[in-house]
């Protein structure tokens, strides 16, 4: 078991503040590492953390000037940067209801939503890399968790979004399968780049996370599920510890797919 220990490690989590983000840096911190939890707004991750030092920062990951401040804070800090899991995303959603099933149509859907998505999506996860990939390559080791999703891999099933009158409350929009997508590429991308630099580049792809969604809706993607429901929060905390540890170290330009076997029918 000594393969998924992290003690002295630096762990950085980008989106930290969200749902999975929290997750991630709970299950870091538990296999030992000194996690860095980075989200756009202030939280408060660090409650929640055992072990330690820990360090909470407000980072926005489409800002390279803000990336290098935080990279140069943990280096002040810590001395070296071992994870980074870019997890920060934009899953777009709409403020009215009343509006989402026609806005999120891909006739209708609006351009500023699809490049604001695309550019904490994209442009962050590419920033995120390459200003803290860099000290890792430097020094000859480190692991990158790019977070996908099934929506990477697969199209979107739209049937599970009608309600029981089989009214279509939501189309899943095309800049969130889109940009997925790409990150799975990137990864496979920078896994050739810097693998002989030492440095591990793997994507991380959940299924949907069952969070106060509409019943039908859980419903639904529960019945194509083969394992019968949504995940947890907490179902990717031992999967983000693999990827993150030496427990796969010969592992690099992989998708780590754990969607429930979603994606296998």
């Amino acid at each position: 078991m000594n393969l998924f220990d992290l003690t002295g490690k630096t762990a950085i989590v980008t989106g930290a503040a969200g749902l999975i983000g929290r997750q991630h840096c709970l299950a870091l911190a538990t296999a030992g590492a000194n996690v860095v939890a980075a989200d756009v707004h202030e939280h408060d991750v660090l409650a929640t953390l055992p072990g330690g030092p820990h360090l909470a920062l407000t980072v926005d990951v489409t800002s390279p000037a803000s990336l290098a401040q935080a990279r140069d804070q943990i280096l002040a800090q810590f001395g070296h940067i071992d994870v980074l899991v870019n997890n920060a995303a934009i899953n777009d959603m709409f403020e009215n209801p009343a509006l989402a099933a026609d806005l999120s149509k891909f006739e209708n859907f609006p351009l500023a939503t699809f490049q604001k998505v695309l550019e904490v999506n994209v442009t962050g996860v590419f920033l995120a890399a390459q200003v803290f990939g860099t000290p890792m390559a430097a020094q000859g080791h480190g692991s990158i968790i790019n977070v996908a999703s099934t929506y990477g891999i697969v199209g979107p099933d739209q049937s599970i979004y009608r309600n029981a009158a089989g009214e279509q409350t939501f189309y899943k929009s095309p800049s969130y399968p889109m940009t997925k997508g790409a990150v799975v590429n990137f990864t496979r991308y920078l896994a050739a780049y810097w693998g002989a630099a030492g440095v591990r580049v793997n994507t991380l792809s959940p299924g949907g996370v069952e969070n106060s969604q509409d019943e039908f809706f859980v419903q639904q993607y529960s019945a194509r599920t083969p394992l019968g429901r949504m995940a947890s929060a907490t179902d990717y905390q031992g999967a983000v510890v693999f990827l993150a540890s030496e427990a796969s170290a010969y592992m690099t330009g992989a998708n780590l797919v754990v969607d429930g076997g979603w994606t296998a029918i």
